[in-house]
């Protein structure tokens, strides 16, 4: 397969405070791509750092061969897309909000969105099925309709790269399940290239190709779900005890917590 986004060496972060280093990735086109750890591990300050938010004080990313660095904020653009954990709720139409996708492609002094944008932004609007949400206000949706709208604007950039951080926190089992469902969705319909960043490590083996696990800045280890959700890496990183059986119909791995109280009786038993 293609090599498409390529980080060499990465250091960036918080000088003084929190810093990423020694991150080398490889991600080839239409990878599906889930990011893990605990919180403090340095998954969104990552994504900071491929987006370009943060300052990169050594390395380099490359995407497609070409640095980030040197690319324009609108070549950037449309490239990758970001859907954030946190959806704006701006008191405008879902359509509207969906159009913002559109920017990065508007000309100097254009004012007005181009047909060409309608039909895109009805086209995603359709595909995340909120096309009857349009004439909606933002604050109107739930949050599981909020983040389908975000998806939806992220897509209308025509990304090669989506950039997912947390899309299903404060969401409950249903809209989890919906979105990833899309995601997965896309990622094969689109030969979309998807890093997402997520906290539930059942979801994350279940929807995931790949999985790269971080802890304290650096990544402590890459491969499939069965190689990276066993029970020592989990143990090791989040210092928690757990089992970890296989889903008997995906078989993809299942992880199961222990209680002190339940693992105190079974050392006594």
């Amino acid at each position: 397969m293609q090599e498409f986004l390529t980080i060499n060496n990465l250091k960036c972060g918080y000088p003084g405070s929190f810093m990423l280093e020694d991150i080398h990735m490889k991600i080839e086109k239409g990878s599906f791509i889930g990011i893990v750890g605990p919180n403090g591990s340095g998954k969104t300050t990552l994504f900071k750092g491929i987006t370009g938010e943060i300052q990169v004080s050594k390395g380099n990313i490359l995407l497609k061969g070409t640095d980030t660095f040197t690319m324009s904020a609108k070549q950037k653009a449309q490239k990758l897309a970001i859907v954030t954990q946190n959806t704006e709720a701006p008191d405008m139409t879902v359509e509207d909000y969906v159009l913002m996708g559109r920017l990065p492609y508007k000309k100097h002094f254009q004012l007005f969105e181009k047909e060409e944008d309608y039909v895109l932004a009805h086209k995603y609007m359709t595909l995340t099925r909120i096309i009857s949400h349009k004439d909606k206000l933002m604050c109107e949706l739930s949050g599981g309709e909020q983040q389908l709208a975000a998806i939806a604007r992220a897509l209308a950039q025509e990304p090669e790269l989506l950039l997912l951080d947390e899309p299903t926190s404060h969401l409950d089992i249903s809209h989890q399940v919906q979105i990833l469902n899309l995601i997965q969705q896309l990622n094969a319909t689109l030969h979309l290239t998807v890093l997402m960043i997520i906290h539930d490590l059942n979801l994350a083996g279940e929807y995931c190709d790949y999985l790269i696990m971080m802890h304290n800045g650096k990544i402590h280890t890459t491969g499939s779900p069965v190689q990276v959700l066993n029970y020592k890496h989990i143990e090791d990183v989040y210092n928690t005890v757990v089992i970890t059986q296989e889903n008997p119909l995906s078989k993809k791995p299942a992880v199961f917590l222990v209680s002190e109280k339940t693992f105190k009786k079974s050392q006594n038993d």
